[in-house]
């Protein structure tokens, strides 16, 4: 077969002499190959094309195009070729496997699925998905991944889990960096959205509607294998993780927290966005100022759903229960209602607690992860609270009596708690006695015997009375000297047994 240079020098040799003989002399060829492709030229047909010649396959071509298309273009050609020669076919394989490529090749484009280009407006999809993302401190997070269709602005939010609280709270943060909300925002069919499949039809979560309500939105589902309508945001999951996720490839070291994480993911938001896409040849950020128009208002307030989970105070604890531990929030809001949602994880892994009130939503309380066991308790959630300790007792007087006993001073008080404790017995006579003393010695002299009786465990019938005495004899205690003593000396007995004086009384 001569090529297309030499297809052209032999056409146009013959041009030239108008002999099949002279052009093949003057182009080196045979004159039949002259013949021939001027015959190709004149019937209008390409010259040089090979044309078609019959084929040991051809009366066998309507059987094979059942076999292809019963099997949907699955079938072997080894298969054809078994089935064919115990039919009679007396061809060899390698003619049976071409017929069996064209035939399969013609049904693939009989049967190929078109996708025709999606083509959006401004202001009214906003589709999500989600990403595997890094591992912190041995717990997976997870990519949060918007895609706002017109203007391919693209929001990357890392996530704890992918339950309710958690997307709900990454669309409404995605609604305000947008600065409004779209008219549908789409995603696959996950349990936040569709809670099962009747017929094919989706049912939608109560929650989701409840969300979608608050926010002026249609939340809806993509069709399966419908890559038109939802490539986009798949695109921008795969770059999210590329750029994100350490991997051998991208020499990412490993996060240290979840800080971290979310510092990244806005670094990747203002790199993409103010990069020029390759199909609008425009930068998203540009285009999102243009589309903003056409987003609706967010409301002030965000759903409760975004908080997290609802939770009741208790009317006299303020503690509320949240993923079998819990956590203290303010006295004021015994008997509200509060919202509790994980934020970060691994070491920086918190629960922040909301409540909305007539003034919008308001941050209460925000601990550290707690164990099942050993609450979460800030101190200024417990206002005038006085720890009690066991054996650490404050004498409160509940009658007369006790309350005339335990006027009497610091010393009483002191003595009624360590009698109390070394078991002393008849401890309400003894107290009415040291009222009565008090009445007569006067009530500092008995407060300070009850302190010295407390301090040495003096508490036997009368050690007060004693104590008072021996206080009044040291205090009032006069002595004379030895010149004015009138008290007999010893002298005269100073001789008694010498010799001296036994003459002298003989």
């Amino acid at each position: 077969m001569k090529d297309a240079l030499e297809t052209v020098k032999i056409l146009a040799a013959y041009d030239l002499t108008k002999s099949l003989r002279g052009a093949a002399e003057l182009s080196g060829c045979s004159h039949h190959t002259v013949d021939r492709l001027v015959q190709a030229r004149d019937a209008g047909r390409a010259p040089g094309a090979v044309s078609d010649r019959p084929r040991v396959t051809d009366a066998w071509l309507p059987k094979i195009e059942e076999w292809v298309e019963k099997s949907k273009g699955r079938i072997r050609a080894d298969v054809v070729h078994a089935k064919l020669a115990a039919m009679g076919y007396r061809g060899s394989d390698r003619s049976t496997r071409r017929a069996v490529s064209q035939v399969k090749e013609a049904y693939r484009r009989g049967n190929k699925r078109v996708h025709r280009p999606w083509i959006t407006e401004p202001g009214a999809w906003l589709q999500y998905d989600f990403g595997d993302g890094p591992v912190i401190d041995g717990v997976k997070t997870v990519l949060f991944v918007a895609w706002l269709a017109w203007s391919r602005f693209r929001i990357v939010i890392p996530l704890r889990d992918r339950t309710a609280a958690s997307v709900f709270t990454a669309l409404e943060r995605s609604f305000r960096l947008l600065g409004g909300a779209p008219t549908y925002v789409l995603t696959d069919n996950e349990k936040t959205v569709t809670t099962l499949h009747v017929a094919g039809v989706p049912v939608r979560n109560q929650q989701t509607l409840a969300f979608a309500k608050h926010y002026s939105i249609e939340v809806l589902t993509c069709q399966p294998a419908d890559p038109a309508s939802k490539g986009g945001v798949e695109s921008s999951v795969k770059i999210a993780k590329a750029d994100l996720v350490p991997k051998d490839t991208n020499l990412l070291n490993e996060y240290a927290s979840f800080a971290e994480l979310e510092a990244a993911c806005t670094v990747f938001m203002d790199q993409v966005n103010a990069r020029e896409h390759r199909t609008t040849r425009r930068r998203p950020v540009d285009m999102l100022a243009e589309e903003a128009a056409s987003l609706h208002r967010v409301p002030d307030t965000a759903h409760t759903l975004a908080y997290g989970v609802g939770r009741r105070v208790p009317e006299n604890m303020p503690m509320v229960s949240f993923e079998n531990a819990q956590y203290s929030v303010p006295a004021h809001l015994l008997g509200a209602e509060v919202f509790a949602r994980f934020h970060g994880t691994g070491p920086d892994a918190q629960v922040v607690i909301v409540h909305v009130g007539a003034g919008g939503p308001v941050e209460v309380a925000r601990h550290a992860l707690a164990r099942p066991g050993s609450p979460a308790i800030l101190d200024a959630h417990f206002p005038d609270h006085q720890e009690k300790v066991p054996g650490d007792y404050k004498p409160v007087p509940r009658s007369k009596a006790e309350a005339e006993f335990l006027g009497i001073g610091a010393g009483a008080r002191t003595w009624l708690l360590e009698a109390a404790a070394a078991g002393a017995q008849r401890i309400n006579v003894k107290m009415a006695e040291a009222v009565a003393l008090a009445k007569i010695a006067g009530t500092g002299e008995v407060d300070k015997a009850l302190g010295v009786a407390a301090i040495h465990h003096r508490f036997a019938h009368g050690d007060l009375a004693s104590l008072l005495n021996a206080g009044g004899t040291r205090t009032g205690l006069r002595t004379a000297a030895e010149d004015k003593s009138l008290t007999q000396g010893t002298a005269g007995w100073a001789g008694l047994g010498t010799t001296g004086t036994r003459e002298g009384t003989r």
